[in-house]
């Protein structure tokens, strides 16, 4: 397997089983940069493969890629290059807005001015800035999925997986966050 700046992710003959449930069999996959969707029913291996392709759990055979490096061997490196959305917000709701960007920056290793700034970029970008100092258990739940989603740009990762991103979204909120994917997408195409 090479890796080329054309290729996002590359797995050859990958599986993993959980005692005798096989969950994925020699699975084979080459995706190029830009926004791709993993469909399937209940069962199917969907958030399995989300897990290993993001380094929480580790596939029991084949080879995979992602961004060029291995998740089991190049965990930490890989790491710091994507993000995973969950399906449910993981935000506090104790914390405003801002404060949870904010700490999520600092997390990241940005200094005070960068998170301040990226919080401020990413508040305006979802459209939350009215709403950045008040405690997130107040939001609706449309604003946390946003706020959740927004969370996961604050270190701008290379590759963003998000697990059932319009879970919980009304009708313009859905419209809006696929909006900001395609210009994510878009951004990125333009950097390579």
């Amino acid at each position: 397997m090479t890796y080329t700046d054309s290729t996002l992710l590359e797995l050859s003959g990958v599986s993993k089983s959980y005692g005798d449930h096989v969950v994925l069999s020699g699975l084979d996959l080459t995706l190029p940069p830009g926004i791709h969707a993993l469909l399937g029913p209940n069962g199917a291996g969907k958030t399995t493969l989300v897990n290993i392709l993001s380094t929480l759990i580790p596939h029991d055979t084949g080879d995979v890629r992602v961004l060029g490096l291995d998740p089991r061997r190049d965990r930490k490196a890989l790491q710091t290059r994507i993000s995973l959305t969950g399906q449910y917000a993981a935000v506090d709701g104790r914390l405003s807005g801002m404060e949870n960007l904010l700490m999520m920056g600092r997390l990241f290793g940005l200094s005070g001015r960068e998170a301040r700034s990226r919080a401020d970029v990413l508040l305006e970008r979802f459209d939350l800035t009215g709403a950045a100092g008040n405690h997130v258990e107040t939001y609706s739940g449309g604003m946390r999925r946003k706020l959740d989603i927004a969370a996961s740009l604050v270190a701008e990762p290379q590759l963003i997986f998000l697990d059932e991103p319009t879970t919980g979204l009304d009708t313009r909120s859905r419209q809006a966050l696929w909006d900001e994917i395609t210009a994510l997408a878009t951004r990125a195409r333009r950097s390579c």
